[in-house]
């Protein structure tokens, strides 16, 4: 589904929906297509909205995971945004956590994360990005998803674009090291509003070990395992990901109790 991008200044995003305001970050080789289930479902009960973070568009100096966060410190003043719940999935949890952190907003009223960076990770291996080399791409690729099918050619595609743009290569480095660099784990005990975890069981990225810790420094945090699931539980299983988030933010007042 296509969906309008839309133009706020500096800042390019998406917007679906009314309600309360579900803002999703995306990770480092983010695309709309992994929202696409949750947005689709959930701007039927909230204001659901993507904001495209400049990851590869900011200067080197910028390119870091505080980088990012003030970016979505700055859009969410600019677009005057209340009762938000902050979902982000891989680099885009560590990116909110650290702006949670950071800027302590009142307008946040809970945060989701799902295969967070910000304690640990597996990156990509000491040899990536390999430039050219489309087969190893694929192999990364699929080393996301619990079920290999998901690395599709379009999906491979986007990535083996961006590896073989050298600038963007540097980009991506600058990223990767700065999260490993910003671990968040002294500092976690300090986000005290409604936490939700959702995980794959089957993460290889950041394994279900790294869940547990967030569960454990978080200290108004519930933690769901999906089985047969990796890193992106919002795109591989849409379904249970959903009913998980839409109990959470229920329970939470943020949408009304009787929706299918």
């Amino acid at each position: 589904m296509e969906y309008e991008i839309k133009q706020h200044d500096k800042f390019r995003y998406i917007e679906e929906g009314e309600g309360q305001t579900l803002v999703l970050l995306h990770g480092l080789f983010g695309a709309l297509s992994n929202f696409s289930d949750l947005i689709n479902y959930f701007k039927n009960h909230v204001k659901v909205v993507v904001p495209m973070l400049p990851l590869l568009e900011m200067d080197i100096l910028n390119t870091s995971v505080s980088g990012l966060a003030k970016y979505v410190n700055k859009f969410i003043e600019a677009r005057g945004y209340d009762n938000v719940h902050l979902l982000g999935n891989s680099l885009g949890g560590h990116v909110g956590l650290v702006y949670l952190l950071r800027n302590e907003p009142q307008v946040v009223k809970s945060l989701i994360l799902t295969g967070s960076s910000g304690l640990f990770e597996n990156g990509m291996g000491d040899s990536y990005p390999k430039r050219g080399d489309r087969e190893y791409i694929r192999k990364k690729t699929e080393y996301t998803f619990y079920d290999p099918a998901m690395a599709t050619e379009e999906l491979v595609d986007e990535v083996f674009d961006i590896t073989n743009n050298r600038l963007k290569v540097i980009k991506i480095i600058a990223l990767a090291k700065s999260a490993i660099r910003n671990n968040l784990g002294e500092e976690l005990s300090r986000i005290t509003i409604p936490a939700l975890l959702i995980w794959g069981k089957n993460d290889n990225i950041t394994p279900p070990f790294v869940a547990e810790e967030f569960k454990k420094l978080l200290p108004n945090s519930e933690l769901h395992f999906i089985d047969q699931c990796g890193h992106a539980p919002m795109m591989e299983v849409p379904g249970e990901f959903n009913k998980i988030l839409l109990n959470f933010l229920q329970r939470l007042g943020a949408v009304a109790t009787k929706v299918s």
